[in-house]
Parts: structure tokens; C-alpha cells; sequence
């Protein structure tokens, strides 16, 4: 690992925003740090001083000041700001940097022209869509669902929602009925906002119906508000308003509604692939300070960017993405199939918006790589100076293939975090080299640790990913889940008083990360564990496959078990033994001969959630006789159809409990 891509330029403490943090603690705090290093640790130690020196360096707005920053550290019910009341649309409004007349809202899509939005127009339309709201009788506490995808009107309505101190939540709309219904019966929402269809690429897709199923599974809705986004033209439903007349014209002046530092901001969705999505609620403040810090300190956002992030408004990168405007950055959006006509329409759109920051998901890049494309011939990318990457570890080889087709001089960086903290708690920051394959550091007030399997912190091997300190977008909660129960489950259940966040991750001594996927699917064999990311990495790299999934099933009796992987081939292409031969070859060389696989399947596609996750466990759980229904919810699928094969291939399997590898 770690060849060296990039390197800070002599003078990032002057022209970086972490710099001028860093010279406001001197000043003001009397507090000097040498290196990154330092400052992380102080960041983590004294966790009262850093997140407090956040509030002040960025001067948060309040309505009444925080008695205390930090009441309680443990973990979970540590309580930020006690005392505090504020808004996060108030501060996202600020815009600082910003003048009346500036573009904040660039949003390009394939359902309709461009539309721009200056900071003035913003803050306009929200003022109109609060008043819309209010007059359908929305106040602090009540829900508003949003059925839309990533336009303004969706990001309207989320600050127009959070000015009144209601709470938002969205779904995307290429979600199915079952999965909004699965979400959004948790919550009972009060309005529901919704789109009537949407182009991705050249295909037309209607939801009316899917809307109407919506409105019949929810009968806390009193008001449903219709968006004309497929076809501009068409009327609302009967009994729904159009977003024209909720957006109308009105006295009302723009007002926030003060609320405690943990009043609820959104809920979001854990993927549900294994149940019901966990509700889970972030809050006003702890999201505010969490969105400052790592837009401007980590990612270097301010009043000279335009930020770009391809994610549907069924990510939380769509809600870390529109908190933009927050450090004076104007947000860009994007509705549409990023691969239409081809690869290269991301890349065009950022030459054409003067994007600076460009977000993406590992995957993405790595499709690019594979098909030959070089974006920096199709595109002038000359603005670009942020390349941010998630949703995925991104290997080495993705890494190089930045460097030498996007440009030489961005800096790449790959984070990690999640739903759950609604960040990046691992990412890059200005001040740190950029090493090949590697997250480049644990970002400021996040405690992460590799833990051993008997729970002592480990640096230079894997280890369980934990959190062992508080930060404040820590959820507030999960809905409808009065004595926290299902809270402590989901994190605190292994290592009492730490988070354990499912992930392997290896911390090296110079503080870089590197992430090898979920650590409820990993390879063990005879000993050794093998994130399966690594996996991939190999597997993938050949010409011939284009996705794979591989799953452990271990033997009861202690024995090696069984590696099963499943190969997506190029087209045209029908797995035979000369390439198994050459998959088991580059594995044994790559990694070790325990990890070749015991049979290797040809599938037709490998099961994702709606975010593109691949579903190792579920298609675990099928192959050894778990329903597919039991398995997964279908309905948080992007490609239900996918788990057939695991199903069928179970079947077959079944009269011989442990087969002899093949």
C-alpha cells in the first residue's frame, strides 16, 4: 500500500480552510498543533473544547446559547449543547460568502432543462413553501415525506420543513411501494410531497400509481402535494394540491422556529434489506456542527465552490451534499441515469458547471476505469481541485486510474461513514498526502479504533471498526423506540459503551485507513480473515467479469468451509473451467490459496440495495436455507429478481450438507 499520488502544496495553511481553523485556535484559544496528528488527537481527547471551537470558529446561529457542550460522554445518551436552541435551515440560509444575486442551486437532470437557483430565489422559495406548509396546518414535531428525487423542489421543501421544526424524510422515487410504505409507516407522515414520474435516460417512468398506493398504505396523510416534474403539464390528483399553489405567493416573512440542539431534523433508512429500514432520527444540531466541519475542514468548501455529489435523495450523501450552502458552497444537482448516453455524462456536466468538488461512489469510478475512459480527454476539468469517493472501498488501482485520467493535481478523497452518523467519520483532509488505496485519515472528533476480537485496540491489523468517543450526529435515535432498545442493539451490543460500526478496518501507524467491507460477511478461512473487498479488487480486475459476490459458509464442525463466488460475465461470455482456472490463479497470487473459492458460479446479476450495496449476507442466508423472502425485503432491492439464482442453486445443493469442494 501507499504509493504517494499527491501532496499538499507548501502553502495549504494559508490557501486551506483547515489552515485558517488552525490559526483561529492559536488566536483564540492559544492552542497550536505541529501536524494532522495532533490536532486529531486533541479533537478526540478534549472533545468539550473541539466541538465548542467548531460552534465559535463558524459561528453558529442561535436563539438561546448552550449552557454546557457536552453534559454526559457516554455512549449512548450523551447529550451535546444542553440549553441550546437553534435551526439548521437558519444557518444552511446564511449562505456566508454569498451575495443576493449568486447561483447556489445548479440542478441539471435528463427529465427537464437546467435550473439555477441564486441565493436570493432560494431563501425566496423556502419563505413560500414554509407558508405553504403552515397553512396545511404543519408545525414543530410534524412529518413531511417527500416521494422526489434530487431537485430543488425536494431541497426546498427539506429547509422549508426544518424552518418550522418539523422533521423531513425522503425516499427516492425509483423506490417500490413496499419500501417507501415499509419506511413511512414508522413515522406517520402528516403531508406527503410527490412527483408524478421521472426520466432516467431516454425511459419515461410514471409513479402515479405507486403514489396513490403510497396514499392508501398511510393513513396518518392529511394533505397530498403533487409535482408535475414527468409531465409539466398534468393536473394534481382529486384530492391533492399542485406545488405551485403550496408555494404561492404570500406575506409571510421568512422565519425559524427555535428548537433544541437534538429536536429532530430527518429520519433516515438503514438499507432494510433484513427487515424493516431502522428509522433513524438526526437532529437539528448535531448535524449542523458535523456538515461545518467536514465540508469546510476536511472537504475545503467555501463561498469560491461549486460541490457535486451524484446521489439519489434515497443516500444520506444527498443530505451531506445540500448542507452545501451551509459553508458558502453552491450545491450541484443531478437527477438521471449517470451512464446515459454513456459514462461520460458526469464528467461533461462538471466541465459545464464549473464543478470543484466532484463526489461519486468507488464502483462508479472503478466502471469508468474498466470501460477506458479517460475523462479528463472528454471533459476540460481544469476547475476540479476535490475528488471525493464513498459508497465502497476504493482500491489502489482505483486510485491510479484517478490520477492518471482525471487530473494529477485533485485531491482524491476516499471516506467512509454512513447512514447512521450521516458523514464520513474516515475521509481525506488538505493538510495529508494522498496514498494509493489508502483513506487518508480518521477525520477530526472521531474516535476510530481497529479492535481484536477480544476488543483491544490494534494498529497495523484488522480489526473490528469502532467508535470509542461521542460525536454529535450520533442519531438522537430511533423512531417509535421510547427505551432505546432497538438504539443499543444496533450499535452497542458487542462492546458496551463503544459504537461497533460492522466494517473491518485497518489503522497504520501514520493514521491511514483502509476499509475491506462489512465484517458480518467475511472470508475466514483456517484463520485468516479476508475482508472481501479485497476480494473484489482481484476478481474484478479481470477484463472478463464485470461484478461478483462472494460468501463463507463456514462448517460446523470447525472445518474450512466452503468459499463460494459468483461471477457477472461480459457479454457474450459463458463461464468455463480455462476461466475458473484464471480466477483461481490471480486469487492464489494475489492473496493467499485459502482464498480460492471452492465453486465458482456464473450469475446473471449480483443483488444490490437501492444504493448499490452488494448483499453478501442475505444471498449467506439463502445458501444455507433461509427463504428468500425471510432473507431479504424485495422491496430494498435496485434488482429483486437477482436472489432467484442463489435460491435455485440452494435447492440443488441441499440433499448434500457439505459437498466436497469442487
Amino acid at each position: 500500500m501507499g504509493d504517494v499520488l499527491w501532496t499538499p502544496p507548501a502553502d495549504v495553511r494559508e490557501r486551506s480552510r483547515i489552515g485558517a481553523y488552525l490559526r483561529w485556535l492559536r488566536e483564540h484559544r492559544g492552542l497550536d498543533f505541529a501536524d494532522y496528528d495532533a490536532l486529531w488527537r486533541w479533537s478526540v481527547t478534549d472533545l468539550e473544547a473541539f466541538w465548542r471551537s467548531v460552534w465559535d470558529h463558524f459561528e453558529v446561529v442561535a436563539h438561546t446559547p448552550p449552557t454546557a457542550t457536552l453534559t454526559d460522554r457516554q455512549m449512548p445518551g450523551a447529550r451535546w449543547f444542553p440549553g441550546a436552541t437553534l435551526n439548521y435551515a437558519e444557518n444552511v440560509l446564511r449562505m456566508p460568502g454569498r451575495a443576493d444575486d449568486d447561483p447556489v442551486v445548479v440542478a441539471h437532470g435528463q427529465t427537464r432543462p437546467p435550473v439555477t437557483l441564486t441565493a436570493a430565489e432560494l431563501r425566496e422559495q423556502v419563505r413560500r413553501v414554509a407558508a405553504g406548509l403552515r397553512r396545511l396546518g404543519v408545525t414543530a414535531g410534524d412529518r413531511v415525506a417527500a416521494y422526489a428525487p434530487n431537485i430543488p423542489e425536494t431541497y426546498v421543501l427539506l429547509l422549508a420543513t426544518s424552518s418550522l421544526g418539523a422533521v423531513f424524510s425522503s425516499c427516492a422515487p425509483e423506490f417500490g411501494t413496499r419500501s417507501v410504505t415499509d419506511r413511512w409507516q414508522q413515522i406517520e407522515p402528516k403531508v406527503l410531497v410527490a412527483v408524478d414520474g421521472y426520466r432516467y435516460g431516454a425511459k419515461a417512468v410514471d409513479r402515479r400509481a405507486e403514489v396513490a398506493a403510497v396514499r392508501a398504505a398511510l393513513p396518518s396523510l392529511a394533505h397530498t402535494v403533487h409535482i408535475p416534474y414527468l409531465d409539466p403539464t398534468g393536473a394534481p390528483p382529486p384530492d391533492a394540491i399542485g406545488w405551485a399553489e403550496l408555494a404561492g405567493p404570500t406575506d409571510e416573512p421568512l422565519a425559524f422556529t427555535p428548537v433544541a440542539f437534538d429536536h429532530p431534523l430527518y429520519v433516515l433508512y438503514s438499507s432494510g434489506t433484513t427487515g424493516l429500514p431502522k428509522p433513524i432520527v438526526h437532529g437539528h444540531g448535531g448535524i449542523l456542527l458535523e456538515h461545518l466541519k467536514m465540508l469546510a475542514l476536511h472537504h475545503d468548501l467555501g463561498p469560491a465552490d461549486r460541490f457535486f455529489w451524484f446521489t439519489t435523495t434515497g443516500w444520506m450523501m444527498w443530505n451531506f451534499l445540500v448542507s452545501g450552502p451551509a459553508v458558502g458552497a453552491a450545491i450541484v444537482l443531478f437527477d438521471g441515469n449517470p451512464a446515459h448516453p454513456d459514462l461520460g455524462t458526469l464528467w461533461r456536466l462538471a466541465e459545464e458547471t464549473g464543478t470543484t468538488y466532484f463526489g461519486t461512489s468507488a464502483p462508479f469510478l472503478l466502471a469508468c476505469r474498466k470501460a477506458g475512459l479517460v475523462p479528463r480527454e472528454i471533459a476540460d476539468l481544469s476547475a476540479l481541485r476535490g475528488l471525493g469517493s464513498t459508497g465502497a472501498p476504493l482500491p489502489a488501482e482505483g486510485f491510479t486510474w484517478v490520477y492518471e485520467a482525471v487530473g494529477d493535481r485533485l485531491q482524491l478523497q476516499s471516506l467512509s461513514g454512513g447512514t447512521d452518523v450521516c458523514t464520513g467519520f474516515v475521509g481525506g483532509v488538505p493538510l495529508l498526502p494522498v496514498h494509493a488505496g489508502e483513506i487518508t485519515c480518521r477525520a477530526l472528533g472521531a474516535k476510530v479504533e481497529a479492535r481484536s476480537a477480544d476488543g483491544t485496540p490494534v494498529v497495523d491489523q484488522l480489526g473490528e471498526l469502532v467508535i470509542t468517543e461521542p460525536m454529535p450526529s450520533m442519531p438522537v435515535g430511533f423512531w417509535n423506540d421510547p427505551d432505546g432498545s432497538r438504539y443499543r442493539e444496533a450499535y452497542f451490543d458487542v462492546y458496551p459503551g463503544v459504537w461497533r460500526h460492522g466494517d473491518w478496518i485497518t489503522v497504520n501507524s501514520r493514521g491511514g485507513c483502509v476499509i475491506t467491507g462489512r465484517s458480518d460477511a467475511t472470508l475466514n478461512r483456517g484463520g485468516v480473515r479476508l475482508g472481501t473487498a479485497e476480494f473484489y479488487s482481484v476478481v474484478e480486475g479481470l477484463d472478463e467479469v464485470v461484478d461478483s459476490v462472494v460468501v463463507h459458509l463456514e462448517d460446523g464442525e470447525g472445518g474450512a468451509g466452503e468459499l463460494l463466488l459468483f461471477v457477472v460475465l461480459a457479454e457474450g461470455l459463458e463461464l468455463d473451467d480455462a476461466l475458473r482456472g484464471k480466477i483461481c490463479r490471480e486469487l492464489r497470487t494475489a492473496l493467499s490459496p485459502r482464498h480460492v473459492p471452492d465453486e465458482i458460479h456464473q450469475v446473471r446479476a449480483v443483488p444490490r440495495t437501492l444504493s448499490a450495496k452488494k448483499l453478501e449476507v442475505p444471498v449467506k442466508k439463502i445458501l444455507t436455507g433461509t427463504p428468500v423472502d425471510r432473507a431479504a425485503a424485495k422491496g430494498a432491492l435496485a434488482n429483486p429478481e437477482s436472489l432467484t439464482a442463489f435460491a435455485q442453486l440452494a435447492q440443488r445443493r441441499a440433499p448434500h450438507d457439505n459437498p466436497a469442494p469442487a
